[in-house]
């Protein structure tokens, strides 16, 4: 059966509308005062923005927008250093214990992150850790699909002749990984980096556990505590998030395609 052009594009706008309502609903709600939210559900832009964003803007919430920022972009940088190096291993080299390593590795993949939380957070405190970024920016040296994700992907994107090549040449294996792999790599590396920020900007319980001055707080964190103790400001709080989603909005404008070639990328063996 053919499908005509004009059905696609009905179809699509539709799907469009329907996911982009709760963003625009959620947008709408951080204009109205928060008692006025339970009334109704709001569909036009109401007058309170200012008020809201006096609010927002009256604690810590720039300091916790720049704390989000560059732990998010640490993390990332470290996160796609050491999974690609280590999938780079995984993937192109021979050496005793590879599979059981490789095993344990995605065992921890199927572990939820929350059985270990107290442990980590013992391990901090042990080494006077706590109460600042650095065990962040440590999570991020385990990123087990960041291992298995590189993994797959230099099995499949990157030749071994070419390493080999290299290796006739001359060449050390450092320059072989940073000259010569890491050009193969760029689509998977530019996907992970991707997804390490979204993760790291949207962590909200490794922050909360880990956390205890406001000026160290994260996003997450900055906008639960927007709310005092007498009153729950809830459009305040909606007004937070869609600041919040704004340099996620952004990235993936930009980065959609890369995100895509990514992860499809790796699925096709070269």
């Amino acid at each position: 059966m053919r499908v005509s052009k004009w059905s696609v594009i009905i179809l699509l706008s539709v799907t469009t509308i329907l996911f982009l309502l709760p963003f625009y609903i959620m947008v709408v709600m951080g204009t109205y005062f928060s008692e006025d939210l339970f009334k109704q559900l709001p569909l036009l832009p109401g007058k309170y923005l200012l008020e809201n964003l006096k609010t927002v803007l009256s604690g810590d919430f720039l300091l916790n927008y720049w704390n989000s920022f560059y732990v998010a972009v640490l993390f990332t940088a470290i996160s796609v250093v050491m999974s690609s190096i280590t999938g780079y291993a995984f993937g192109k080299f021979r050496f005793p214990g590879k599979k059981v390593l490789y095993l344990v590795i995605l065992c921890t993949m199927m572990v939820p992150g929350q059985l270990g939380l107290i442990a980590f957070v013992m391990e901090m405190k042990f080494f006077h850790l706590n109460n600042t970024h650095i065990p962040l920016l440590i999570a991020a040296l385990n990123n087990a699909f960041g291992v298995f994700f590189m993994t797959q992907f230099s099995e499949s994107s990157v030749p071994t002749e070419v390493i080999e090549s290299a290796r006739i040449d001359g060449c050390g294996e450092l320059t072989i990984f940073f000259r010569i792999v890491t050009p193969f790599l760029m689509p998977a590396l530019s996907t992970l980096g991707l997804l390490a920020f979204l993760g790291s900007w949207n962590n909200y319980l490794l922050p909360l556990v880990t956390l205890n001055e406001p000026s160290l707080y994260t996003l997450p964190l900055g906008i639960a505590n927007l709310s005092t103790v007498f009153r729950t400001d809830y459009s305040a709080s909606i007004l937070g998030l869609t600041l919040g989603t704004l340099p996620l909005i952004i990235i993936f404008m930009f980065g959609s395609k890369t995100l895509v070639k990514g992860l499809t990328g790796g699925a096709v063996k070269g």
